[in-house]
């Protein structure tokens, strides 16, 4: 089951539940202190009470009908790196001083986390994602993410976009707070699917796509059993002597780098697909030096 946050043609922001061509819109005034998205995703039983708050009375609405929002209340987000053997290579190749301790990072039981971004640097689908006008060397970053409840719980998946300045990043490894936390540096969307059962790793693919004055100027693809880490693995690092009250996004990491001639500009257009998620995408906008 994937559920969303949508605006209506009114305006009115409500929750649905998604289909593949429509969604049912959810009533939350049938259950007390469940207001939000992520009071159901935080829930003892999401799936069950989802189901339970479907609004049998309303119609469905075409997908085409609604703008999907951001499915982020007031959750931190937060990022794992190198968790790809594609991705530990790229980061050596773009950080001469640093490229032993992303080798190292790779294998080592502690993974690298760090914080992303708080609601308000959060963009969803259609919304814009940012470019530094201080970097020279920017790129998306498609990656799997996990949902979590304020408890450590696995709860759902959705799409995150990690945006990364890897020039900055790579001039000194202490730069990466810069290289990945401003304004409108991350993506959520377009919903989340609610865990539950297996997940097929290699089924689930994962594929970027950018485009440039209409025309596709980088396309990669990878699947989750290339990840070197577990989901298990890197939520109990997360948190580990670390308090989330409201839950948490971690973006797993990425598998598909384009090359160290590639850059993001001004005016391009980054769309990402999982299976059995949907495809997120956003404009990328770089302004100049002020």
């Amino acid at each position: 089951m994937r559920l969303a946050r949508v605006a209506l043609s009114s305006g009115e922001t409500r929750i649905a539940s998604v289909n593949e061509s429509d969604l049912q819109l959810l009533d939350l005034t049938q259950v007390d202190n469940t207001r939000r998205l992520s009071d159901i995703l935080h829930a003892k039983d999401p799936l069950g009470l989802a189901k339970f708050l479907i609004d049998q009375k309303a119609d469905p609405i075409p997908l085409n009908e609604v703008r999907f929002l951001a499915p982020i209340d007031l959750q931190e987000v937060w990022a794992a790196g190198v968790t790809y053997k594609r991705s530990q290579v790229a980061r050596m190749e773009e950080s001469e001083t640093g490229a032993s301790h992303y080798d190292r990072v790779y294998t080592a039981p502690r993974p690298e986390l760090f914080f992303k971004a708080t609601p308000g640097r959060v963009a969803g689908p259609g919304q814009v994602l940012r470019v530094r006008y201080d970097s020279n060397w920017s790129v998306p970053e498609p990656e799997f993410t996990l949902v979590i409840s304020p408890q450590g719980r696995l709860v759902g998946y959705t799409i995150g976009n990690d945006m990364s300045a890897r020039d900055i990043e790579g001039e000194n490894p202490l730069y990466l707070p810069q290289a990945k936390l401003y304004k409108q540096c991350a993506g959520l969307g377009p919903c989340v699917l609610l865990a539950g059962g297996e997940l097929g790793l290699e089924a689930t693919q994962i594929t970027l796509t950018i485009t440039r004055d209409g025309s596709t100027v980088f396309s990669g693809d990878t699947n989750l059993g290339q990840m070197a880490r577990t989901f298990d693995d890197l939520i109990n690092w997360l948190y580990r002597e670390n308090d989330l009250p409201t839950g948490a996004f971690l973006m797993t990491g990425t598998g598909i780098v384009p090359d160290d001639d590639f850059t993001l500009e001004d005016g391009d257009s980054v769309s990402i697909e999982i299976t059995g998620i949907g495809t997120l995408t956003n404009p990328i906008v770089k302004d100049g030096a002020p």
